[in-house]
């Protein structure tokens, strides 16, 4: 086949053609034609594996999906590990393997309605986009490598791993690199989560999540009335926490996620609980956010303690450390970043070093090189059941993979 200077759907200059050696390659040109000519068969399987349920916890059933779609995709030794992380091997010319990696896991509890909706331009449906475009994303990089016969130094392992989300705490990577039978043979990282191809995430965050519980005797509504009362005592708590001021840079985040507790709407609780999550890019600023949380709790428990003295009741605070994240980065003088930075400007694309939450965190805390990357596409609304995903185009997103991957197997 006769290849012409492809433009991947974007009008790249004709100098950069001559200047960027992997678009010189007969199988690279063959592997992006590729990706671009599926771009429709990859929209169905997206919509395919996000109607299928994946809770926290819950994976396996969408483990089984991608346990047979990396079988297809010509993946050899592809297996599910004790923690239900999906593998599948791409040998190269030596052992030690670069992970690519997507997770399986959404944020939505058992029962959610997944179905996706079709309008004319935008797909909906929840983690449509976070992370199924990256879990097809695994799917079409090992098709279009094994149709185009790409040869590469790194062996490649792919990963659609369990626990990235939530309280999940990054199980599955966190597995794979610290007690996984592979984990020596692990030299790099590089995951796909969102979709937008110019934010390359080599900064982690680190983010501290607790369950903060407040028990007592509990009692009757009115008969037992001026009791200390464990759900005033957290309203109390939340409303002091709600008022800390905290920078915009370096950014730092707060958020109670859940709460729950009490059995009826005329009986005292005896025990209530929140989930906290807090996130900054700087451990400082975190530290002190996490210290504010826990001197407001101790404050509301003592308030609704003072103000039902007379009942001769108390309550007990209870703050379950629930997840720890430590703030991590890959240097941007590494060899992939500088890989993943080639690949945006082949495309076209004006991509930055940024700051995110994703798998990339474990191995960076290791000192191994990784970076998140996203699957191409536009999306909204994630985490929330009005999620959405805008495919015209997406199949750039997984060109600019490819690249990147092949960029980087370029370095020793």
């Amino acid at each position: 086949m006769n290849h012409q200077p492809l433009v991947f759907g974007l009008l790249l200059a004709p100098a950069l053609w001559g200047q960027e050696p992997l678009l010189a390659r007969p199988d690279v040109r063959k592997a992006l034609d590729y990706l671009r000519d599926r771009h429709q068969v990859h929209i169905e399987q997206q919509i395919a594996i996000a109607q299928v349920p994946a809770p926290p916890f819950q994976e396996g059933e969408r483990a089984a999906v991608l346990e047979r779609e990396f079988r297809r995709a010509g993946l050899s030794e592809v297996e599910i590990d004790p923690k239900g992380n999906v593998l599948g091997w791409r040998p190269g010319r030596f052992p030690r393997a670069l992970v690519i990696a997507a997770h399986l896991d959404t944020v939505f509890p058992p029962g959610t309605d997944v179905t996706v909706r079709r309008g004319k331009t935008r797909l909906q449906g929840p983690g449509l986009a976070d992370d199924t475009r990256g879990l097809v994303g695994l799917v079409a990089l090992a098709e279009a490598l094994a149709h185009a016969s790409i040869e590469t130094s790194r062996t490649l392992l792919f990963v659609a791993d369990v626990g990235e989300e939530g309280l999940g705490n990054l199980r599955g990577i966190r597995y794979l690199f610290q007690e996984g039978r592979h984990r020596d043979r692990l030299d790099a990282f590089l995951s796909m989560d969102g979709t937008d191809p110019a934010r390359i995430v080599t900064r982690e965050m680190g983010s501290r999540r607790y369950k903060i519980v407040v028990r007592g005797p509990g009692g009757h509504s009115w008969g037992d009335f001026g009791r200390v009362n464990p759900h005033h005592a957290l309203g109390r708590i939340i409303a002091r926490f709600a008022e800390v001021e905290v920078p915009a840079e370096p950014k730092t985040s707060f958020n109670v996620g859940r709460m729950g507790g009490g059995t009826s709407v005329n009986s005292i609780p005896f025990e209530s609980w929140m989930e906290v999550d807090m996130r900054s890019g700087d451990e400082a600023e975190l530290a002190k956010v996490e210290k504010q949380l826990l001197h407001m709790a101790r404050l509301g428990v003592e308030e609704e303690n003072r103000y039902r003295v007379k009942s001769g009741t108390r309550l007990e605070l209870d703050a379950q450390l629930l997840g720890v994240r430590r703030a991590a980065s890959t240097p941007e003088s590494s060899p992939l970043v500088a890989a993943a930075l080639r690949a945006a400007r082949v495309m076209g694309v004006s991509a930055q070093p940024a700051l995110g939450s994703t798998d990339s965190n474990v191995p960076m805390n290791l000192g191994i090189p990784a970076i998140t990357i996203g699957g191409g596409g536009q999306s909204g609304n994630l985490h929330s059941l009005e999620e959405w995903f805008e495919p015209d185009g997406a199949w750039r997103g997984f060109q600019q993979a490819l690249l990147t991957i092949l960029a980087f197997d370029e370095t020793k």
